[in-house]
């Protein structure tokens, strides 16, 4: 499978550089009741044009119903269906040949919560993985105890103090299990209450994808 079917399988809006000059590949993942073009102007904000920007779109706008810190059983079976259709677009993506130290996964919100709980149930040594407003998927005590290693994996985990959505300590929980499973991980804490992407959080982003096109083939 080449990038490009592996695009078309998975319906993927896509910006950036072409798939066959890229030099890695980002999936963007969009937030509750948005849409994957929402995504892509993220793009132009980080300005790194080497890299293929990818996003898929999720059925309903949403990606399970309730909070991601609801009793798991209520958000299936969309929870389980998304986790999956995640993990197949980064299986592929991969089977395509991109190497796993030139695949990004980046997600905002309901995006952010998908993204980490994709990456912690699929770990290998991502070349970076962004966690904007979100965390680890499940209830309060839910131990996030997974098997495998994210040695390699560059992580980074921003949020507001008080952020209407994402309690501060699920983020600092799932800063604790990516670091457990041997991450290299970034958290930023920001003052005020704010659910949405920042300048410093875009900087973060600039610095963690320069290893994509720094790292060895």
């Amino acid at each position: 499978m080449t990038l490009e079917e592996a695009i078309e399988r998975h319906e993927l809006r896509r910006a950036g550089a072409p798939p066959s000059r890229a030099g890695g590949v980002v999936l963007l993942i969009h937030g509750r009741g948005a849409t994957a073009e929402s995504m892509l102007p993220l793009s132009d904000v980080i300005a790194m044009p080497d890299l293929c920007y990818l996003a898929p779109q999720a059925e309903g706008y949403t990606w399970y119903p309730q909070s991601f810190m609801a009793p798991t059983s209520s958000n299936e079976p969309y929870l389980s269906r998304a986790l999956q259709r995640t993990a197949s677009i980064i299986a592929d993506v991969l089977q395509a040949g991109v190497e796993p130290g030139h695949l990004s996964v980046i997600g905002f919100s309901q995006g952010a919560c998908l993204a980490s709980e994709t990456v912690l149930r699929n770990p290998r040594p991502y070349g970076f993985v962004g966690i904007l407003s979100g965390g680890a998927i499940g209830p309060p005590g839910t131990p996030h105890d997974h098997p495998g290693s994210l040695a390699g994996a560059r992580v980074f985990l921003g949020c507001s103090e008080r952020d209407p959505h994402i309690p501060l300590t699920r983020v600092k929980e799932t800063a604790e299990v990516f670091t457990r499973m041997g991450a290299q991980v970034t958290e930023r804490i920001y003052p005020g209450s704010f659910h949405g992407i920042n300048d410093d959080e875009v900087t973060q982003l600039r610095a963690g994808l320069a290893a994509l096109l720094s790292a060895s083939p």
